[in-house]
């Protein structure tokens, strides 16, 4: 698929340098990164957030979470909260997971984590399932006109572990596996048994 047309639209009439990525259908910004082998702190997370005066798209990279006080702080509101699914579909006609972090698409303000500031490039979902956009962090942030803040907590989204690796006898490497279910004493099976 192709990125949607309001969202090339927008991008272009605003002259935007952007690079479309066409990729399988995620869901997550997690999601995202695995498919794109990317970090997280280069995939942009964008979150609807209501607030006493209006919406706002809150942004911070992948592996941060937001801090619904700090940011409460710092749009100077008396009330933040996360809108219901229903909100997203009736106000700004997007699927629920499909808002994209370009803010100016639905005339909504843009408050950016200023964690973003320590990656060069960012990937944003392109308000779809299928496509993002690749752009310098700095050209995404003058786009949007973005407010910077300090709004974002360590605890986003991590990559699982490796499993441990133990060497055999022979020098291959094992997998420690974990047993399932539980074990069945010795008075029980010879119990069976008779």
């Amino acid at each position: 698929m192709a990125i949607p047309k309001t969202t090339k639209k927008y991008l272009d009439q605003r002259l935007a340098k952007y690079d479309e990525i066409a990729h399988k259908t995620v869901y997550t910004a997690y999601d995202a990164a695995q498919t794109l082998r990317q970090e997280l702190k280069s995939i942009a997370k964008s979150l609807l957030i209501a607030t006493d005066k209006a919406y706002i798209i809150a942004v911070v990279p992948a592996n941060m979470r937001i801090d619904l006080g700090k940011l409460r702080s710092a749009v100077r509101a008396k009330k933040v909260s996360i809108p219901s699914e229903k909100v997203m579909v009736k106000a700004f006609r997007v699927k629920p997971g499909a808002m994209t972090a370009f803010g100016g698409l639905h005339k909504v303000e843009v408050w950016a984590d200023k964690s973003l500031l320590k990656t060069k490039d960012i990937i944003i979902s392109a308000g779809n399932f299928t496509d993002s956009v690749r752009m310098k962090v700095k050209d995404y942030l003058k786009l949007e006109e973005a407010k910077l803040a300090n709004f974002a907590k360590a605890g986003g989204y991590k990559l699982p572990a490796r499993p441990k690796t133990k060497k055999s006898k022979s020098g291959v490497k094992k997998t420690k596996k974990k047993a399932s279910g539980k074990k069945k004493s010795a008075k029980k099976i010879s119990k069976k048994r008779r």
